[in-house]
Formats: C-alpha cells, structure tokens, sequence
C-alpha cells in the first residue's frame, strides 16, 4: 500500500475538510512531519505544546506514569486521528507522554496556525467542539471500563474507541493493530487479551486476522458487556 503524504493526510482530516481551499492551502505550506521509532517520545509530560499532532501512518499511545515508576495508557491514536488541542487552548505543558508504540509518522500543525483557525473559521471550532466532546465521552468510559467492566469487554470498548467517527474520518472494519498492542491500550497482559479477543470472535463481533483486526458488529463492542467467570 502506498504511503499516505503528508499533504493528503491533512486535505483527508475530518477538519481539514471543512476548510476553505484558502485556509487549506495556508496549512499545507505550515505543517510539518516528524517520524519516530518504536518506542520513541513524540512528546513528554511536562513540555510545552508548540503544535497540534496527528497520526499520518503508525500508533501512539498516551500514557501517564506515576511516581512509583507505574504507567497507565490513556488512549491508543491510530491514523487519522489527532490530539493535543486541548493543552493547546489552554496554554498548559503537555499532562502525558506520546510514545510510538512502531514506527509512526506524525503531523505537526503549529501553535500559530491551530490559533489563526480557532479564532477565524467557525467550521474549525466546530470541529473542535466535536472531537472535545468525543475525548470527554472516550475518558469517561475508560472509568467505566476501569471500574465496572471485566476484562473481555474491555477489550471490546478499547476497540470500539478506535472506530469513533469524530476522532477518526471514515474508519474502516478492519484496523491493523497487533495482538500486543492491544493489550497494551487495554492494560492488560497479552495473554488476557488474547483470550478476550478470541470470546469476542465466538460472539461474532469480530474476525481475529493473522495481523489486525475486523470488526463485525461495532455497536455489539460498544455494548458488550461480559460474563465475568
């Protein structure tokens, strides 16, 4: 499969579209991209926000580790999905690190640009509206899942978050993410999520691929509920 440029991943962003070729054009001359190992820093805690990012090819996850050396992922970013905007409005150093969980190629919009837009077209701001609302409803499941849920539907609800169509534009049934990458945006081990990913294959929500995922019934993960044995 060609690789995605950088210039038509921003012209393909659920944002990016809602511009006017003008507004786009200035973007595309403003932007920038950044490739990153495995296991490389896209950003650490604590850094001040200079760009809005987003995932031309690769995955992220956001995490956050605290003082006893203890990391909990936040979130796991697939392509064509974006973030920061948040930290960004604000003004406030970065509250979590982005790690490449394989090699990853990011986008890189500039503070002074993300700004012009905020406060000069109102398709971004509603934009914007949208992919907040969408990042508070994603964190107020995770406690959800934290909480109440058993592991195989927590697996099904970290699925589901990737195929949320106001974080990523015309996501796709099938999602190339491998078995352990899973399981660490699940926060669990590899074995567990192996074992859920299988009960949610025999529940026919989705077909386990020699690498990746389908996905059958989006609604049926973002219902599943588990029987905890």
């Amino acid at each position: 499969m060609p690789s995605t440029s950088l210039l038509d991943s921003l012209r393909r962003s659920s944002w990016g579209r809602v511009l006017t070729p003008a507004e786009l054009d200035r973007v595309c001359a403003e932007a920038s991209e950044r490739k990153v190992e495995a296991g490389g820093y896209v950003a650490r805690m604590g850094e001040p926000m200079d760009y809005w990012a987003g995932v031309i090819e690769g995955l992220l996850k956001l995490t956050v580790t605290a003082p006893d050396g203890k990391e909990s992922t936040l979130a796991g970013v697939r392509a064509g999905g974006w973030f920061g905007e948040g930290s960004l409005i604000k003004r406030e150093a970065r509250r979590y690190d982005v790690v490449a969980l394989r090699p990853t190629r990011v986008a890189l919009v500039p503070y002074t640009t993300f700004e012009r837009l905020r406060t000069t077209s109102l398709p971004f701001n509603h934009h914007l509206q949208d992919l907040m609302n969408a990042r508070l409803s994603l964190f107020i499941g995770m406690l959800e899942y934290d909480r109440v849920l058993n592991t195989d539907a927590r697996v099904a609800r970290c699925l589901a978050t990737l195929f949320n169509t106001d974080l990523y534009p015309e996501p796709q049934p099938y999602v190339d993410l491998h078995q352990s990458e899973i399981a660490l945006l699940a926060g669990m081990s590899r074995q567990r999520a192996n074992v859920a990913l299988k009960t949610l294959q025999g529940c026919g929500l989705l077909r386990v691929e020699p690498r990746g995922v389908t996905v059958l019934n989006l609604e049926g993960l973002r219902s599943f509920a588990g029987n905890e044995s």
